[in-house]
């Protein structure tokens, strides 16, 4: 769906605010699709700068039928793959799984070896860890394959760049099936099958399944030919995995997400309930938004900081003891996880701003230490796009001298396409087009900065360094309710490309002095026009504190904010949480 183009720009403290403008006829087809589907002007409006416009759309994106999910037969190389592991079970080979050591690695290796072990197979896992093995399926994994009797494997949110490995295990003998959803990068020589939509000539309509989804397509298929019911459990996983991984929450994501909810609310694992206990969690559902800021952070720490391997018995053991022993150490490692990325992020602020790093004369910021654990690196440049508008590469500094890392980017930029530009230079890449990996001699590095910033600085204008938001809609403080919250969650689940409404608050002024909390965050108090009065509450954002300080007695300025429910002591609560400020007009 094409969003809405006509727009009303506002320059905020922070971001350029983009809010759509409708004409008088655009204003009437509104109106009486709100009328026709018995739904909320306000909501309306959001779904038709969504790109949906008529009756048809709003309901199928309400209801998220089953019709969008795709025949996995239209997977290419499915059925052969299938055909492949039958034969292994049948046979008693035994079968590896090369996984990932992220959330999106580790469901998708615990959905397969689940699905896999029910019905006969004699299958294991491997994980690598990060600092010691690297990313994906290596030649060492093939030949421990190879000295321990394993005739097939399949890797999971992986593969697709193993080149040498699979080559390796071809020569031996091995098969390989692939099973991933990152950018392919040339011919994979050697593999049996190759189960990716990404592929060009895969015909597989929805190409934005998680590593998981596929694996969960695969075995969809597998049961299907079978005559049997994949296991309930696959739906939690799935639903993990996917929301983790921050694809796109539309068409077939947005369904099975939507299922796993469901599975999740009506039976929660132990695994999950143990997860949203070490955060004291008190709400009655969980939402995509729990999974992705509160659950899936605690299961990425193993992968970040630690071993990946004993998330899989988390998620699919049945030990009651180990799995509350795991998931302590879990929640201790993202406390860990958050202060390292504290960390990193103000050694590149400070770097940014003693002009280290010249922001000024760069279309992309790049940074490096020999501290940064890899594993973090990902999540602090994402915070750092969110600061500076621009693509940012943060690296880790090994002992060999080499740079590895991640990218994160913005809208206008494809960054795996940079890199691909820029491949002789690499050692190794891969990614979608907006997160990536990476790695580089050190010596390389200062040649890489420049020939990438002088490729961005030729495809990029200023403009589109301008960190953006995009606005929904308008909405009066005195709206703010559980009523219109309620109509809201018919667009769950939110994630990407399906986020969470965002509203223009405006002409507002405070009643009292704002406060700032823990020297980051600031509450505010503040009126509306027609007397409303409601308390906002920005996260992050002390330069907040500064600019309501400065607003004279009276003064009107306008919020962009998001509208959440909140709950103390099973006391429900509707709240504002602000991304950003701007004066009035």
């Amino acid at each position: 769906m094409k969003k809405h183009q006509s727009m009303r720009c506002i320059q905020g403290c922070k971001y350029l605010w983009k809010l759509p403008l409708y004409n008088s006829a655009e204003q009437s087809e509104m109106m009486s699709l709100a009328a026709s589907c018995s739904l909320a002007h306000s909501f309306v409006e959001i779904l038709y700068n969504r790109g949906f416009r008529t009756r048809e759309d709003i309901m199928r994106y309400i209801f998220i039928s089953r019709d969008q999910v795709h025949d996995p037969r239209l997977l290419k190389d499915g059925e052969r793959a299938v055909e492949r592991i039958q034969k292994a079970i049948a046979n008693g080979e035994k079968i590896l799984i090369a996984g990932d050591y992220d959330v999106d690695g580790i469901t998708a290796t615990s959905l397969m070896l689940y699905s896999l072990k029910l019905i006969g197979a004699q299958v294991n896992f491997f994980l690598p860890v990060r600092s010691r093995d690297g990313y994906g399926l290596s030649v060492a994994v093939v030949e421990k394959a190879k000295k321990n009797n394993y005739s097939l494997i399949i890797t999971v949110d992986n593969g697709v760049t193993a080149f040498d490995a699979i080559a390796h295990a071809h020569a031996n003998g091995i098969d390989v099936i692939v099973t991933d959803h990152h950018q392919m990068q040339g011919t994979v020589s050697g593999a049996y099958a190759i189960v990716n939509p990404a592929q060009s000539d895969c015909a597989y309509p929805f190409k934005h399944l998680a590593g998981v989804g596929v694996s969960f397509k695969l075995m969809q298929l597998l049961y299907t030919t079978l005559g049997k019911e994949l296991p309930a459990k696959v739906y939690e996983l799935l639903m993990l995995g996917t929301v983790a991984d921050v694809v796109p929450l539309v068409g077939e994501n947005r369904f099975w997400v939507r299922e796993g909810l469901a599975h999740v609310r009506s039976n929660p694992s132990f695994a999950l309930d143990v997860l949203l206990r070490n955060v004291n969690f008190d709400k009655p559902t969980i939402t995509s938004s729990d999974v992705g800021f509160i659950i899936a952070p605690q299961i990425n720490a193993l992968g970040r900081l630690d071993d990946p391997r004993s998330g899989v018995s988390f998620l699919i053991g049945t030990q009651s003891e180990d799995i509350a022993n795991t998931g302590k150490i879990l929640g201790e490692l993202n406390e860990k996880r958050k202060k390292i990325e504290r960390d990193i992020i103000a050694q590149v602020h400070e770097q940014i701003q003693q002009h280290v790093i010249a922001i000024a004369d760069r279309y992309i910021v790049i940074a490096y230490a020999e501290n940064w654990p890899a594993g973090v690196v990902g999540l602090a440049a994402s915070r750092i796009v969110s600061c500076y508008g621009r693509p940012t590469i943060l690296l880790h500094k090994t002992a060999d001298g080499f740079l590895k890392g991640s990218a994160r980017s913005i809208p206008e930029c494809n960054i795996f396409e940079a890199l691909q530009a820029h491949s002789d230079i690499l050692c190794s890449f891969g990614g979608h087009a907006h997160a990536a990996g990476l790695s580089l001699r050190f010596d390389d590095v200062e040649e890489f900065e420049s020939r990438i910033n002088q490729y961005l600085k030729e495809r990029l204008t200023p403009a589109d360094l301008v960190p953006k938001l995009s606005l929904d809609a308008q909405v009066l403080l005195q709206d703010v309710g559980a009523s219109l919250f309620d109509t809201l969650c018919y667009g769950e689940p939110y994630g990407a490309q399906n986020p969470e409404p965002l509203f223009l608050l405006q002409n507002v002024m405070l009643i009292e002095p704002p406060k700032l909390l823990k020297d980051v965050h600031v509450r505010c108090r503040v009126s509306g026009i027609d007397g409303s009065v409601r308390s906002i509450m920005f996260f992050s954002r002390p330069d907040i504190y500064t600019f309501l300080a400065g607003l004279s007695t009276g003064e009107l300025f306008n919020c962009a904010v998001t509208i959440r429910e909140h709950y103390f002591r099973a006391t429900r609560t509707i709240e504002l949480y602000g991304m950003d400020v701007s004066r009035s007009l």
